[in-house]
């Protein structure tokens, strides 16, 4: 019965390490032959400033991540530095006490789509996909972004706290209110896009047509528990005065397609300028326009899934390797 359990458990190590051999004995390995999971080096290169310390637990068979970040961003010193505690749980970064509801739980590492895809080519599958998960009892109960990282770096504990980290900035003329990480990327952003407005009129109507970028507002996602990515000041809504009759966001587009809203033909849907677009994901922004349940105003801070990109010709895996 021991090596039977003995063995067992090198067939689960196995798995963790990415398929790493093992020694021909039953013998544990050393926490020194086991590999650290690839997608570790993806947040390390993500988030330069932060330390992600990773030590296997035995006891629990996953990696404990120990996580240094900067109390405020880009100051530095021991008195900054804030600490936290969290299991890899194939790149969900959760806190122990959530490892039982792992089930509940997305990886934070997934492949983020290079090409936007055309509704047209859906196959039935996916509509129905589509439909399910857009449903109030899947966002009730159905598995979501695990926010327990995020809500550390970003100290989104309570609304009082993050507010020290919320910065009043005008974007393309319009005041809005964003966290200081994002803050440089943004700057970026907006200097790219206005040199491209100079020259190419399409960007000079998408800066001039803008009526709002609206960015942090703390608030839960409807039928959920979870905080909103506006919630911490890292996702921007660039709403135009006019979209012209177009469709801009998946649940207003329902009042008009009913159940086949995700079926809305692209030329049908308002979006910024490819260009824009292009210089968002440059800076680290992914675009709600590709996700399933789309959200064509909508730009969110997420450098992990450009280096996840980066990766994916490599052979790594966002979960366990």
């Amino acid at each position: 019965m021991r090596k039977k359990s003995v063995g067992v458990i090198c067939a689960v190590l196995f798995a963790l390490a990415g398929g790493t051999a093992f020694s021909k004995t039953n013998a544990l390995p050393s926490v020194k032959t086991l590999p650290v999971p690839h997608g570790l080096w993806i947040m390390r290169r993500a988030y330069p400033d932060v330390l992600f310390e990773a030590e296997f637990d035995f006891a629990r068979l996953d990696w404990r991540i120990d996580v240094t970040a900067p109390i405020f961003y880009e100051k530095h010193g021991k008195s900054n530095e804030k600490y936290a505690t969290f299991y890899w749980a194939n790149g969900a970064l959760l806190p122990e006490n959530e490892l039982k509801n792992r089930s509940k739980y997305w990886t934070l590492l997934y492949y983020y789509a290079e090409e936007l895809r055309d509704p047209a080519t859906m196959t039935e599958n996916e509509i129905e996909r589509l439909r399910t998960f857009s449903s109030i009892a899947n966002r009730k109960n159905g598995a979501g972004t695990p926010m327990f990282f995020f809500e550390f770096l970003y100290a989104a504990k309570s609304r009082a706290i993050i507010e020290d980290h919320i910065k009043t900035i005008t974007l393309w003329g319009k005041t809005t209110k964003v966290h200081e990480r994002i803050l440089p990327a943004l700057r970026r952003v907006e200097s790219r896009v206005n040199t491209l407005a100079k020259n190419d009129e399409e960007v000079k109507r998408f800066v001039t047509n803008l009526r709002s970028t609206d960015a942090y507002y703390w608030r839960r996602i409807a039928d959920t528990n979870r905080l909103s990515f506006h919630s911490l000041g890292i996702a921007v809504d660039v709403l135009p005065k006019n979209w012209r009759g177009k469709q801009i966001y998946w649940l207003w587009a329902r009042d008009y397609y009913g159940s086949d809203w995700m079926l809305t033909p692209l030329e049908k849907r308002w979006m910024p300028p490819a260009p824009v677009i292009a210089i968002f994901e440059d800076e680290g922004f992914i675009w709600g326009g590709k996700w399933g349940i789309f959200d064509n105003m909508h730009f969110e801070y997420h450098p992990e899934l450009f280096e996840m990109r980066k990766m994916r010709g490599r052979g790594f895996s966002p979960k366990t390797k």
